[in-house]
């Protein structure tokens, strides 16, 4: 079954009641409808943002099971095997989710799932409590300093962008630049949270 926008709204809403969860999730979706089409896959942006969406979809009533217990919701759902996969390979090492990801869209998501928190955490240090105002460089120190937003896991971000072929700097950089053009867009979502 593919989703809407709003029924994977209904979906996240129906698993996912914290400010700070739905927040993460608004910032996924927009990176990877960013990725898509900065990569080249704008006739997929929707499936790549609904996957960003709901990447976390089981995390906060299920922490212990997170990646594991989100492909029996979905697969109840008669969610689509693709959308599934992707959401459960985000989680690879780090959880028990036993998938790997493979396309180039679920390369991207575990990728950016830790660094959009990391870049989040910084952009609230900031006077402007913004990333328009973000220099490479200054989000580049903050990634070195292993106590600023601890939870943050540099290895899995490395991992990322390993994984995709690209310098650590280069994912830096792009998911600081889909930051900066989705900004908005995330603001107004999380307007009413």
């Amino acid at each position: 079954m593919e989703l809407t926008r709003e029924q994977a709204l209904d979906l996240l809403k129906e698993y996912n009641k914290e400010p700070f969860h739905l927040r993460h999730a608004y910032t996924v979706e927009a990176v990877m409808d960013w990725f898509a089409r900065e990569l080249g896959y704008g006739d997929q942006a929707q499936f790549w943002a609904t996957a960003g969406l709901l990447h976390d979809l089981d995390f906060e009533q299920y922490p212990e099971e997170h990646c594991v217990k989100v492909r029996e919701i979905m697969e109840e759902k008669g969610l689509d095997p693709a959308l599934i996969h992707a959401v459960v390979s985000h989680g690879w090492g780090m959880t028990k989710a036993d998938a790997r990801p493979e396309h180039q869209m679920e390369k991207v998501l575990f990728a950016v799932d830790e660094l959009t928190g990391l870049i989040g955490a910084a952009a609230l240090m900031r006077p402007s409590k913004s990333v328009q105002d973000m220099e490479l460089s200054s989000l580049k120190k903050k990634y070195k300093d292993k106590r600023f937003a601890a939870g943050c896991s540099r290895e899995t971000i490395a991992q990322g962008a390993q994984l995709l072929g690209w310098e650590l700097s280069d994912l830096l950089e792009r998911t600081l630049s889909a930051m900066k053009a989705k900004e908005a867009d995330i603001e107004a979502q999380c307007s009413g949270l």
